[in-house]
């Protein structure tokens, strides 16, 4: 194992712990939203209770992910400093935009968003609920708009061995970026939405605070079916645009290995790709399908692997199963979203056990959806770190293995330990569920109001 491997498990692994609470925050943070926008419309006291309960959950798990992101950006230095250097005129930039607009924006608002109910009027702390929530989505498009440089590089000039910006426009706003961004936030919020659903069918099945979480599940499985459809179109469109302009990647996505020449490019359901051998040894396709997916055309030309030098392939065993296994949950959220419609027509979608014990066992599949899409992405685009222009064995830093199996080694004791403290208030907020009887904040007409025993502010 040398430093190069170990410094991929590395940052694969900081990644996909970092991933799981962005990605919740910004799916909940619009959830809040929706919540307090309707309090403000509707007057009901149930929706500042929700709010309330939801608000502790948002909380955590924001703390949690800036902690475990922060530790992402050292390590662009302390493993991959050659790419740092090389890419820093273009990379930098990218993620100082996400500190100055977006984490500033989140973390200035979010004080006021969860202390300031006493403090300030209604309006503003809506206006602050807003502010953090689009916080969140521009900090994801920030990071997408850097990841999507490496996938498909725009904007840039090479001079005397180093990436230099020569149009900020076309670097931020690559041939990727757009899709990717879609495709991702629309991940976020289904997922979000699930894990609300799913908690709520949680209380419903104990018979805990049946009307608050009759209505938590009613708005949740409203944006799950909206989500749930978008998100089979925004994984279409992120398909055709990896057609496009990473064809080897869509290639090892789909083990195609011969170019269809003349006739349509079959799509394979299942199969069990074989890299040394250059074939599947077994697979179930459908003719045509895959032509018709990516080029939306029957006979639609798409090329194999064989294409290709071996030595510029990604893995296409854990690319071909990743992205399928990724598609199945996104299909069966979405036949779920089709059970629950059913359900509500017939007036049974609250009271339905069997539903709701679907909906608590397959909330976390979100999250798992999520991860196989970075393996996906991440995974497709070796042995590049720039696409086709930098490789990943070029962008190491020139450190001994045995000191990133230290960094490593200590990195999996941190987030068990980080991991098993998150759980441990979130298990607790879940059990000590909504406050029901503390009382309403009053109006606040004006900005020196005092709080209560306080002086102004």
């Amino acid at each position: 194992m040398d430093a190069l491997f170990l410094s991929r498990i590395q940052f694969a692994v900081t990644t996909m712990f970092h991933i799981l609470f962005p990605a919740l925050t910004i799916g909940l943070s619009v959830y809040l939203v929706v919540l307090e926008f309707l309090w403000l419309r509707n007057r009901d006291e149930i929706y500042y209770r929700m709010y309330r309960f939801w608000s502790k959950i948002f909380a955590i798990n924001f703390g949690v992910g800036v902690v475990s992101g922060i530790v992402l950006e050292f390590e662009f230095g302390t493993n991959f400093s050659r790419f740092s250097q090389t890419v820093s005129n273009v990379f930098s930039p990218l993620l100082a935009f996400e500190v100055m607009t977006a984490f500033f924006l989140e973390a200035g608002f979010l004080g006021i968003m969860l202390f300031g109910w006493e403090r300030v009027s209604r309006g503003i702390h809506f206006l602050a609920t807003c502010l953090v929530s689009l916080g969140a989505i521009i900090s994801a498009f920030w990071i997408l708009a850097a990841n999507s440089w490496m996938q498909t590089p725009a904007g840039y000039q090479v001079v005397e061995g180093k990436f230099m910006v020569s149009d900020f426009f076309l670097a931020i706003f690559n041939p990727s970026t757009m899709t990717r961004m879609g495709h991702m936030t629309i991940a976020s919020f289904e997922t979000s939405a699930f894990v609300v659903a799913g908690i709520s069918a949680y209380f419903l099945l104990k018979k805990r605070h049946v009307p608050l979480f009759r209505r938590s599940l009613g708005i949740a499985l409203i944006m799950a079916a909206l989500f749930s459809v978008l998100q089979i179109y925004a994984g279409d469109m992120s398909g055709r645009q990896v057609f496009h302009h990473q064809p080897v990647k869509l290639a090892a996505m789909e083990a195609h290995w011969e170019t269809n020449k003349g006739k349509g490019a079959p799509f394979a359901v299942i199969a069990l790709p074989r890299m040394k051998e250059e074939r599947n040894l077994f697979e179930v396709p459908i003719p045509n399908l895959l032509s018709l997916l990516v080029t939306h055309s029957s006979h639609g030309q798409v090329l194999g692997l064989k294409e290709f030098p071996r030595e510029n392939r990604p893995n296409v065993f854990v690319l071909f199963w990743s992205f399928r296994l990724m598609v199945a949950i996104g299909f069966i959220l979405f036949f779920v979203m089709i059970w629950a419609a059913i359900l509500w027509r017939k007036r049974r979608l609250y009271e339905h056990r069997p539903f709701l014990w679907t909906l608590l066992i397959l909330h976390p599949l979100g999250f798992l959806a999520i991860e196989l899409g970075w393996v996906t992405t991440e995974v497709g685009r070796q042995p590049w770190l720039v696409y086709n222009l930098m490789r990943t064995a070029e962008g190491v830093s020139p450190i001994l293995p045995g000191n990133v199996i230290w960094s490593l080694s200590l990195f999996l004791i941190i987030f068990a330990v980080v991991g098993t403290i998150y759980f441990y208030y979130i298990l607790k907020t879940l059990r000590l569920g909504p406050d029901l009887s503390s009382p309403i904040p009053p109006i606040q007409r004006s900005a020196g109001m005092r709080p209560p025993g306080g002086e102004k502010f």
